[in-house]
C-alpha cells in the first residue's frame, strides 16, 4: 500500500462499462516522512474520500478485488481514509489538525 493525498477528481463521460458508477480520484503520492512526491496516480474510490484527505492506496490485483470484480481494468483503489500517521515518536499527519 501507498500513502497519498487526494488532489482532485477525474471525470470521464466515456469509460469501460465495468467502471460505470466508479468514482475516480487524482492522487499525489506521499513518502514515509509526509513529503509529497512528484508522482500522481488515478485510483478508484471505494471509501468516499474527498479532496485534501490523505488515503491508503492498494495496487494491482488487490485493487481489482476491492470493488468485487476482478474483470475491472483497475491498477489502483483507495481503500482507507487516514486519520493519523505516527513514525516512531513523531506525528507525521493528523486529519484533525489538517482542518483547523
Amino acid at each position: 500500500m501507498q500513502i497519498a493525498k487526494v488532489r482532485g477528481t477525474v471525470v470521464s463521460t466515456q469509460k469501460e462499462p465495468s467502471l460505470r458508477g466508479v468514482k475516480l480520484l487524482l492522487l499525489q503520492l506521499v513518502d514515509e516522512e509526509g513529503n509529497f512526491l512528484p508522482k500522481y496516480e488515478v485510483a478508484a474510490d471505494s471509501v468516499g474520500a474527498g479532496v485534501d484527505e490523505w488515503v491508503l492506496v492498494s495496487r494491482g490485483s488487490a485493487a481489482r478485488q476491492i470493488l468485487g470484480n476482478e474483470q475491472r481494468p483497475l491498477d489502483a483503489a483507495v481503500v482507507a481514509i487516514i486519520d493519523t500517521i505516527h513514525l516512531e515518536d513523531r506525528l507525521i499527519y493528523s486529519k484533525k489538525d489538517q482542518y483547523r
